[in-house]
């Protein structure tokens, strides 16, 4: 007995696709942002600009089933537009691996089978419209996708901006390559010279309440499938609030 279309294609790709991954998923996939992905900006992974933050057009915004009140932010979905159910809307023999970078509110006031596709407990992708347009047609509107987690692949190292006030540094870690999702933060400043525990504040952004300035930086992170990296004196002690730094560490 023949295997179905769909089996028979992924089947292909995951022989040929370097990155481990887990098991193919069901789930839905729109699009917002405009057809430049510029309405993606933002949004409440913390990123800002996703042009410099290295994410490019490649994005989505997940459902709270998939959100995880932000400990998704900077893990990578790999998906294809599933051809079996809708195959006048699917571009067939498309794949794309997008980033979590923002968050798909539910929308009570519609039920989750038309309009409310973020509504729990559904699993959604709401893509930037470049990366929809990747696996399916604009004329689509919503399809039925199959999804799986996979290792994210990142030029250069991880980053470290700091915002906030004295007692009060408030760091975004992006750029994370490997899980791509962090599960831990630890900062040592030069002077306390003692690893301390970050607290997520939002998204991808980690606080610390102590008093930090004045101290050269060192970070440590643990990604959400346990491997840990460490960047010793990253940011020199010279550093004010609103500056970024690049690292040569990654996963």
């Amino acid at each position: 007995m023949a295997l179905p279309t769909f089996i028979l294609l992924l089947a292909l790709f995951s022989a040929s696709t370097s990155v481990a991954s887990a098991a193919w998923l069901r789930a839905h996939a729109t699009f917002y942002g405009g057809s430049d992905a510029s309405g993606t900006m933002g949004g409440a992974c913390g990123y800002g600009n996703l042009y410099t933050d290295g994410y490019w057009v490649k994005t989505a915004a997940l459902s709270t089933a998939l959100f995880n009140d932000g400990k998704s932010c900077g893990g990578c979905y790999q998906m294809v537009c599933d051809a079996t159910q809708v195959p006048q809307w699917c571009l067939k023999g498309t794949h794309i691996t997008i980033t979590a970078t923002n968050f798909c509110p539910p929308n009570y006031n519609l039920p989750s089978d038309n309009g409310g596709w973020c509504n729990p407990p559904r699993p959604h992708f709401d893509m930037a419209q470049p990366a929809f347009e990747t696996i399916a047609k604009y004329r689509a509107g919503i399809v039925p996708v199959l999804y799986r987690k996979v290792g994210c692949r990142r030029s250069g190292g991880i980053r470290f901006s700091i915002n906030g006030r004295d007692y009060f540094e408030l760091v975004l870690v992006s750029n994370v390559g490997g899980a791509g999702d962090v599960s831990k933060v630890w900062v040592k400043g030069s002077k306390t010279n003692k690893w301390e525990n970050m607290s997520r504040n939002w998204g991808a952004n980690w606080q610390s309440l102590s008093y930090l300035t004045g101290q050269s930086l060192s970070f440590r992170v643990q990604a959400s499938n346990g491997k840990i990296v460490t960047t010793l004196n990253v940011v020199p002690s010279n550093w004010k609030f609103g500056q970024s730094f690049k690292t040569n560490v990654q996963f």
